[in-house]
Parts: C-alpha cells; structure tokens; sequence
C-alpha cells in the first residue's frame, strides 16, 4: 500500500518530459523514466526505460506533476543525436521483441498443429483397424454359414438317397452296413448329380441364345434378370417375394417370360407352376442352394464368353 501510495503521484521535470514526448514516448512512460531517474538528463531517462521496458506494468496508472523547478542541467547539443539514436535503438528492440514473439507463437501453433495431425492420424488408423476386424469377422460368420448350408445340402441327398433305396425295396440299414457306400462312392453321386444340373442349366442358356441370336439385346437383358431371380432367391431364401413370381408380370414376360427356354431355366432351378400357370413359385423345402449357385455361374459364364452356345448344335 506504501509503495502504491508513494507511485501514485510522480514529478517530472517539463522540459524533459516534452523532449521525451517528442521522441515518441508515451507521457507516462516518460514520466515514471524522468521521476525514477531523478529527472537529471534525457540520456538518464532513456536508459531507465531500456532497462525496465521488459517488466510488467502492473502498477496503477500515476498522476503526473509537471514541476519547472526541478534542476536538470539545459541538454547538451552534442547530445542531441545520442539520445536519438538510443530512441531508434529502443524502437528496434521493441520491433525484435514483437518479431521473436510472433515467430514463438507460429512455432507453438505449429506444434499444435502437428499435435491434432498426429491424434488424427491415430483416430484414422484405429477406425480402420476397427472396420478390418469388422470385415473378417463377417467373413467368418459367412464361411460358417456356407459350410451350414453345405452340410444341409449334403443331409439333403443323403435323405433323398435313402428314399430311393426305401422305394427300390431296398433295406433302411443298407447305408451303415459293410455294404456302404465308401465316402469318395457318395462324392462322385453328389459330383454326378451336380454336372448333370449343370449341363441342363447350360443347354436352357444355349437354347435361349440360339433362339434370340438376333437380339443380343434381348439375350443379355434375360440373362441379367435370370441372374437377379436366382442370386435373391440364394441370398434370402426364407423369403417368400423372391420366391414367387407372376408369369403375367409386363416386366417379366419382356425380359423372360417371352423367350423360349427362360421359364425352363427357372423351372430347372426348382420353380414350380402354381394356380393354373399364373405363378411360378419355389418352395422353401426344395430350395437347393447347390442349384442355384450352379444357376448363377452357368448365367455368368455365358455373358462373359462371347463364344457361348456359338459352336453348339440345335
């Protein structure tokens, strides 16, 4: 409070104080400098002010008496031009103060900078290695499903298999006996099976192209819907919308219904006529996967060969 008290009102002599403002000083910088510096000379002054312009100003802001009467010896005019100079020098060093302190700001917004980039980049990567665990355990929940589906395939001739051995007189216990068949015997009745489906499901593609050769347009466009018949029928067999389609559907018979062997194609997939022809429906217990993935290659492979059907024979 003292101290508060004793800056609270400085002297400063008058003629110091104008030459320091004519300087460029702030009046109450100048006058603090004259009051702290026994109001002797400007060059005292001066000095003051470079020797304290690096401390905070956190005093009050001080009530200045001008006093004439203070002694100070009248400036020497070969001083003149020294105390100019320690003006300009000030003034170069308040200008490198700023610069250094603007260069020190760029340097920590730069480290900022490279900060957020760094916790970007860590986000990024996480997120990533994040959505690949995501992909391969949908993959492997895939594969598990395919290898379900092959097994309830697999059950499925073997069921089918047994029925016919039942119709034939067969004994039931024949398949678990010396007699049964070895596992490579039941590998080539399902591969049997399977390329004999295939070359049905082949020869209806040849059919329809031969019969449409004049329209390419036509062929591919039938090929493509049979191809998103089949794949949705794979894809969600348990529901019943991909499994029943109107034969008088505008849409379907421009694209298939109208062409010789498209409704056979369907037909060899497991589709049945029901109502009197106007549906063609798939039942979801003779849903055979096996079938209709073989649809979908033997559909692939005849628009991409485009020498499909080409050396075939009517």
């Amino acid at each position: 409070m003292e101290s508060q008290q004793e800056l609270s009102v400085v002297e400063a002599n008058k003629r110091l104080l104008e030459e320091l403002e004519e300087m460029g000083f702030p009046r109450i910088q100048a006058a603090k400098a004259l009051h702290f510096s026994g109001n002797t000379d400007i060059e005292a002054a001066i000095n003051w002010i470079i020797d304290h312009e690096n401390e905070p100003n956190v005093d009050p802001i001080p009530m200045i008496a001008v006093n004439i009467d203070i002694d100070s010896p009248p400036p020497a005019a070969q001083t003149t031009g020294d105390m100019e100079i320690k003006a300009q020098e000030l003034r170069n060093q308040a200008r490198k103060m700023k610069e250094d302190e603007e260069k020190r700001l760029e340097r920590e917004r730069e480290k900022e900078r490279i900060r957020i980039g760094k916790e970007i980049n860590e986000a990024k990567r996480v997120a990533e290695d994040n959505e690949r665990k995501r992909y391969l355990a949908s993959r492997k929940a895939q594969k598990e499903e395919e290898k379900r589906a092959r097994e309830k395939v697999r059950q499925k001739l073997e069921a089918d298999k047994n029925e016919r051995r039942r119709v034939l007189g067969l004994p039931p216990s024949a398949s678990h006996t010396a007699t049964r068949p070895s596992a490579d015997d039941k590998k080539n009745d399902v591969s049997v099976a399977s390329v004999s489906k295939a070359e049905q499901l082949r020869e209806c593609l040849r059919t329809l192209k031969r019969s449409h050769k004049d329209d390419e347009g036509a062929v591919k466009s039938a090929f493509q819907t049979l191809l998103i018949y089949v794949g949705n029928v794979a894809k969600n067999p348990d529901s019943e919308k991909f499994r029943k389609i109107r034969v008088g559907n505008p849409l379907f018979q421009n694209k298939v219904g109208r062409l010789r062997g498209g409704i056979e194609f369907l037909e060899l997939c497991g589709f049945e006529r029901i109502e009197e022809d106007k549906y063609l429906f798939l039942p979801r217990d003779k849903v055979n996967l096996a079938v209709l993935n073989s649809a979908g290659l033997q559909i692939k492979s005849a628009m991409s060969n485009p020498f499909f059907a080409a050396l075939s024979h009517p």
